[in-house]
């Protein structure tokens, strides 16, 4: 399955959760409930994956994790927060240059439509 379509198929499953749930909750429930939700589509999901940082030949261990992977593709950062900043973005670029991945999703949960909490980063490798 191609990064496009997965990433579809996770907003459709983000859209479920939030419509299940509402805003409001910690990060933690929306990531459980998506991770559940994902697992029953078929989905291989890892979560929590620690993400060091190489400088210099040194492997940094620095407490970075991402929150969720699918299928070893597409990185999904979940959020809850009044309003998405520039930060949450550059952090999630900052992912997938890290791990050469090419396509991540900053979700916030914290919105009334979800559909406007959700954006589509790629990089360009």
């Amino acid at each position: 399955m191609l990064e496009n379509e997965i990433s579809s198929q996770v907003i459709g499953a983000a859209i479920e959760v939030h419509k299940h749930l509402g805003p409001g909750l910690l990060e933690s429930s929306y990531e459980a409930c998506l991770i559940h939700e994902l697992r029953d589509q078929g989905f291989q999901i890892k979560s929590q994956i620690p993400l060091p940082v190489y400088y210099k030949g040194i492997n940094l261990e620095t407490g970075y994790r991402i929150d969720l992977l699918v299928e070893n593709k597409v990185i999904i950062e979940i959020k809850s927060v009044e309003k998405l900043e520039g930060i949450h973005t550059a952090q999630l670029l900052t992912y997938l240059k890290l791990t050469q991945l090419r396509l991540g999703l900053l979700i916030n949960f914290n919105s009334t439509r979800l559909i406007d909490g959700v954006k589509r980063i790629a990089n360009n490798l």
